[in-house]
């Protein structure tokens, strides 16, 4: 596994070794050792979560306050997704800023997403099926989300022609009105 710094020291690319000929490929999408071994890190993942949505679709930006603060393994299994993770941790360095990473089926990469980001995806193909690891059970009474248009946060989401989202994340809120990390 080959692991590639972000501008944002805590926020990881994983990159896994494919085996791949004629026949197709094969690659390890997780192993906790290898995992471990790679990023210094001891997780302990306890939900899967799996979406398909069709281009345009924009997930986020969405997180989950302590005590059921998510840290988050993603990774897109069919087409291609731009991936964002921003900082909301109040005493880091680089807080309100994020890091965005292009996933698909065709890199293989991951994002490992600590506790204390938002984190938030748009579709770039046709559709693209996102599937990622959570540290943390889903507590609905626990999880916020910010603007994904945030003029504060500034994200620069690829061109797209229309942005679809959810009744939840239209109702998102801006940074600086957030719950955040303390």
């Amino acid at each position: 596994m080959n692991v590639i710094q972000t501008e944002i020291p805590d926020v990881l690319i994983l990159e896994p070794k494919v085996f791949g000929d004629e026949r197709g490929f094969f690659y390890e999408s997780y192993n906790e050792r290898a995992f471990r071994e790679a990023t210094g890190l001891d997780v302990r993942f306890v939900q899967d979560n799996h979406s398909r949505s069709v281009r345009g679709v924009l997930r986020g930006l969405h997180y989950q306050l302590p005590p059921a603060a998510q840290g988050k393994l993603v990774r897109c299994t069919v087409g291609e997704v731009f991936d964002v993770a921003v900082d909301i941790r109040q005493n880091s360095p680089s807080f309100g800023k994020w890091v965005g990473a292009h996933l698909s089926a065709e890199n293989k990469r991951q994002l490992w997403i600590p506790e204390g980001f938002a984190h938030g995806f748009l579709v770039v193909s046709e559709v693209a099926e996102v599937l990622y690891k959570t540290t943390s059970y889903y507590a609905p009474e626990y999880e916020r989300c910010l603007r994904w248009d945030d003029p504060g946060l500034a994200l620069k989401w690829p061109a797209t022609n229309k942005i679809i989202l959810s009744q939840k994340d239209e109702a998102a809120v801006l940074f600086d009105k957030a719950e955040i990390f303390s």
